[in-house]
């Protein structure tokens, strides 16, 4: 009877600690143009702002799909991702007299998963260059349009619920032909769900349970 106990204990923890170690990718990270398969779509994931909160070019990208300029010398398009571009026109030339700065904004929900698990890794592209955010702190940056550039976040830069990923675009002053955009691509991510009370009160009521047993089974 004491061995029958002893086991239903230990599978009970391996089955619990199991239960609530379990990771899961990030919901909420998704890649620009993400499932946008017609050109001159709005991609509503990234919001655009000024960098100072202000929404510019009705505060959201176009996403630029299949070839045509200034794709090549950018990264050419694929299925996986597309670049963002301030308007449906991606030729638009900006930034004539001064730099432009151009802030890519995607928020994600880590609420019922425990931060302190979370990771995350990707690669990024931007004309003329980039720095990559997550919650105000630098986890990457871009310098061309031509190749990907790689960014990644380790767990103590989550904090839990709302976490914030930005990528600050530099467009720097060029008098014409001066188009401006953003690739972003993830490549893993992960994170443990939180215990669920209930579940855990479960698994401890189940503990007092076997121990009557036990105690019942010793006195009998």
């Amino acid at each position: 009877m004491k061995t029958h106990i002893k086991s239903a204990l230990a599978i009970g923890l391996v089955t619990f600690a199991v239960a609530t170690a379990q990771a899961n990718s990030i919901n909420g990270l998704v890649n620009t143009g993400s499932g946008i398969t017609a050109d001159k779509a709005t991609d509503f994931n990234y919001q655009l702002t000024d960098g100072a909160g202000n929404s510019i070019f009705g505060g959201f990208g176009e996403a630029a799909v299949g070839a045509g300029w200034p794709i090549s010398p950018w990264l050419a398009d694929n299925s996986t991702s597309h670049w963002l571009t301030p308007t449906d026109n991606r030729a638009q030339s900006y930034d004539q007299s001064r730099n432009g700065f151009y802030l890519w904004t995607l928020a994600f929900d880590l609420s019922g998963f425990d931060s302190s698990t979370a990771s995350l890794s990707g690669r990024f592209s931007a004309d003329n260059n980039a720095i990559a955010y997550l919650n105000g702190s630098i986890i990457g940056s871009a310098v061309g349009f031509s190749q990907w550039y790689n960014f990644a976040a380790a767990s103590h830069l989550f904090v839990a619920g709302i976490n914030t990923l930005e990528f600050l675009v530099t467009n720097l002053k060029l008098s014409g032909g001066n188009p401006t955009g953003l690739r972003v691509e993830f490549t893993d991510s992960h994170v443990s769900a939180v215990p669920l009370p209930g579940a855990l009160w479960l698994f401890i009521l189940g503990l007092f349970g076997l121990l009557a047993i036990k105690r019942t089974s010793v006195n009998f």
